[in-house]
């Protein structure tokens, strides 16, 4: 059964495919809490379960946040993720904050995640997302979204869109600054 479980998990996110996008108003109630602190440029990953991700996602302050859904085995994801870096570099004057939220297995952080953060120089934040549970967590980071990654959340106070697909450097600004 175990294994079943992750062959399924993994099938849910190997399809890496182009889908939809969605904009909502985001909740006002939203919890605030802080985003836990890793050590940009030494590769430190926290490993957090769904529950303490999720108020990362539904933040109310006066800055508009940009998550990633990626994995290292993940092409379209490796390939648009220097557009993130760009983006949170770009418009970090503008109170934008980038969060890549990795969806490898836990037991590759060692050996996969935390070199690729390195090897790539990754600035923004990035967690590993450590929730086996995917049926339950996928749809309350929206009801639109299969699983399939690369997957990219960008939400304000005011404005939440959500968007199943890879982006290019242009895609991904644009996206941005209809929440701006």
């Amino acid at each position: 059964m175990k294994h079943f479980t992750l062959i399924s998990l993994l099938l849910l996110f190997v399809s890496c495919g182009e889908k939809k996008s969605e904009i909502s108003e985001a909740p006002a109630e939203a919890v605030a809490k802080p985003l836990p602190e890793t050590s940009k440029g030494e590769g430190a990953v926290p490993v957090l379960s769904f529950n303490e991700l999720e108020p990362m996602l539904q933040r109310t302050n006066d800055t508009t946040y940009v998550v990633n859904f990626w994995a290292t085995w993940c092409k379209p994801c490796i390939k648009e993720l220097p557009y993130f870096e760009k983006l949170g570099a770009e418009y970090a004057n503008e109170n934008v904050k980038v969060l890549l939220v990795s969806l490898d297995f836990p037991d590759r952080l060692e050996k996969q995640v935390i070199p690729f953060v390195k090897k790539f120089g990754l600035q923004s934040q990035v967690v590993l997302l450590d929730d086996p549970d995917a049926n339950s967590w996928i749809p309350k980071v929206s009801e639109a979204w299969s699983g399939a990654i690369p997957a990219t959340i960008i939400y304000n106070a005011n404005t939440r869109a959500f968007y199943e697909k890879s982006f290019t450097y242009a895609e991904l600004e644009k996206a941005l600054k209809t929440i701006l």
